[in-house]
């Protein structure tokens, strides 16, 4: 098993940066995908990137250049460093985890998810 804890939300302008950071506990880290996903009141819940054990990554379409995700495996951390945000990038953003060692799109596909923590740009 593996808990998630995410911080580094808030508020900001657009056009500034966060880094949001997951924090996980248990010794298999390094076997787990991880994933960010984001969801704005009233829509459901989206994709936004993933990375697997030795770096490789994939992102959505709507972050793709602007943000960047990253994991130290020996501090059990992933990161999610956003930059150039905009008002539509405000959401409750959620750390995941998922077993194996494919990428997977879908949050049904992820096994372990954190509390999230908020993200809100204004213009």
């Amino acid at each position: 098993q593996i808990q998630l804890v995410e911080s580094g939300g808030g508020l900001v302008q657009a056009g500034d940066s966060l880094r949001l950071s997951c924090a996980a506990s248990g010794r298999t880290f390094s076997t787990y995908v991880m994933g960010w996903f984001r969801q704005a009141p009233g829509k459901e819940r989206e994709f936004v990137a993933a990375i697997k054990w030795n770096g490789g990554d994939t992102y959505s379409d709507s972050v793709k250049g602007r943000f960047t995700i990253s994991r130290v495996n020996t501090k059990n951390t992933v990161y999610l460093q956003m930059n150039s945000l905009k008002p539509e990038d405000t959401a409750l953003y959620y750390c995941a985890a998922r077993v194996g060692d494919s990428f997977s799109y879908r949050q049904y596909d992820y096994s372990y998810w954190g509390q999230g923590t908020q993200v809100t740009v204004s213009s």
